[in-house]
């Protein structure tokens, strides 16, 4: 008992440390949890949230009797794996390169700009996509109008959209992930790269036998992290930026915009509730499952 009386006041400048955070956590997470009652509940504000009745999953069957629930569904989970996919590809892409800058100043510079994007507003973004797509007054038709071409009506033409939402994604939220494995690629070891050389091996022989491969536990981290969340989408990206057009509901509808649309039409809040539940337990069961597959194969480089 004395010995671990004083382990704990060894560590107790620890645990003062990481109360702020675990208080956070507890407020702004765990908390709310106990919302979840609302999913299985007919809200009837009169008589409050706990004493409204319970009528089970009938919260759900908005979801999953629609007609629209497999396209919503299904553009929620493509946009995601496409999302995972090239901010991936293109963050550990960037962060390679800036790897191999020898200014610290051009580095710096390289950082901000790529990192930018990720401080701005979805509102702010939303008007500078606007601003390229816009019918008459848009940069890229008037690039069309100067080459020749014909304008293109961008806000009703659904065809584009999938390119367009995975290039805005990509561009506002690749630079936080290239700053995570620029920082991951910096922590290596500079003794493997000077080995590496003495043998000659080409740089490219380096990005694939050192750096990907120091790298790995990062990315698969991030990756999972991803796979938590994809069953939500950005709801600013995918109802702010095509400025909520009724033209492109097929290509930009998903989960989250569909329920605040019924939301916002019927005013039910249980089904709302019943949405986050189902994209709750979808996502942690997909990382459980993210994680066992790692676990298997790479078992070093589980979260668990």
């Amino acid at each position: 008992m004395q010995k671990k009386a004083v382990k704990i006041r060894k560590y107790l400048p620890v645990y003062i440390m990481l109360l702020p955070g675990f208080l956070y956590l507890l407020i702004n997470n765990y908390i709310p949890m106990t919302g979840m009652i609302i999913a299985f509940k007919n809200v009837d504000f009169a008589k409050g949230i706990l004493r409204s009745d319970w009528i089970g999953f009938k919260n759900f069957e908005y979801l999953f009797k629609t007609p629209d629930a497999f396209r919503i569904t299904r553009n929620t989970l493509l946009y995601n794996v496409a999302f995972i996919i090239v901010n991936l590809v293109i963050g550990v892409l960037f962060a390679i390169l800036l790897s191999e800058l020898r200014s610290r100043m051009a580095v710096k510079v390289y950082q901000t700009v790529i990192l930018l994007p990720y401080m701005i507003s979805m509102v702010i973004v939303s008007y500078l996509a606007y601003a390229f797509l816009a019918s008459d007054t848009g940069l890229l038709n008037g690039v069309l109008t100067t080459l020749g071409f014909q304008k293109i009506s961008w806000y009703t033409q659904q065809e584009y959209w999938p390119f367009i939402l995975i290039f805005v994604n990509c561009w506002k939220y690749v630079g936080y992930g290239t700053v995570v494995y620029l920082a991951s690629i910096l922590g290596i070891d500079r003794s493997l790269y000077e080995a590496a050389s003495v043998d000659g091996i080409s740089k490219f022989q380096e990005i694939r036998y050192i750096t990907v491969p120091m790298i790995k536990p990062t990315i698969i981290t991030m990756v999972l992290l991803n796979v938590g969340r994809i069953f939500y989408s950005d709801f600013g990206l995918f109802y702010q930026v095509p400025m909520n057009s009724g033209a492109l509901l097929n290509a930009t509808n998903t989960i989250d915009t569909y329920v605040y649309r019924g939301l916002i039409t019927l005013g039910d809040i249980g089904m709302s509730s019943a949405a986050g539940v189902y994209q709750s337990v979808v996502g942690f069961l997909l990382i459980m499952a993210a994680n066992w597959l790692t676990r298997k194969y790479s078992n070093e480089n589980a979260l668990f």
